[in-house]
């Protein structure tokens, strides 16, 4: 099927964004897709902050967003925004990065105060990259992602069939595209 990228945008090492990512990752997988994760955390601050575009990570990372029919981003919500961690990536990447390719915003967060940040922070600036389709996004509160001491997520019900939803209709939109694709090759 498709070739999805799977971002994410926490600097946290013991993220409940990049486990609930990694969750749905496998969700995606068991719809037939090839699924690789990136964790921006772990590309060099370095190259990062200072706009290396030549740098062999930051290289390897705009090769993963070339090659791949989706893109799933998720962040964490910081003062109503997602994460300086992911936005320095995005500035990295060519302006059209995402051209072509079929975008899933997700966003974690405290409080339903930021709720919005997904459409009025981080979907701008994913509509700035050309992409051919940005499906509707979700938010989910951090109270409902628990993650036990070995290791295992739980998602509160309500949580976790919304979350369903919105990457189903994601792997439905790369299946179109997948389809139209081989169709034109």
């Amino acid at each position: 099927m498709a070739s999805i990228l799977s971002v994410s945008g926490s600097p946290s090492p013991t993220s409940r964004t990049t486990r609930l990512l990694r969750h749905l990752d496998d969700r995606l997988r068991r719809q037939g897709h090839d699924v690789t994760p990136l964790e921006v955390r772990t590309l060099p601050a370095q190259a990062l902050l200072g706009a290396d575009f030549g740098h062999p990570a930051i290289v390897a990372a705009t090769a993963l967003f070339e090659q791949a029919d989706g893109v799933v981003i998720g962040t964490p919500v910081y003062k109503a925004a997602y994460s300086g961690l992911l936005k320095s990536l995005l500035d990295l990447l060519p302006q059209y990065a995402l051209t072509g390719k079929t975008v899933l915003p997700l966003a974690t967060g405290g409080s339903t105060a930021h709720v919005l940040a997904i459409d009025y922070a981080l979907r701008p600036v994913l509509s700035s990259m050309g992409p051919s389709h940005i499906v509707p996004g979700w938010f989910t509160l951090d109270k409902d992602i628990t993650v036990g001491e070995d290791g295992t997520l739980t998602v509160a019900s309500a949580a976790a069939e919304a979350l369903e939803q919105v990457t189903d209709h994601f792997s439905s939109a790369l299946g179109g595209r997948t389809a139209l694709l081989a169709s034109t090759g």
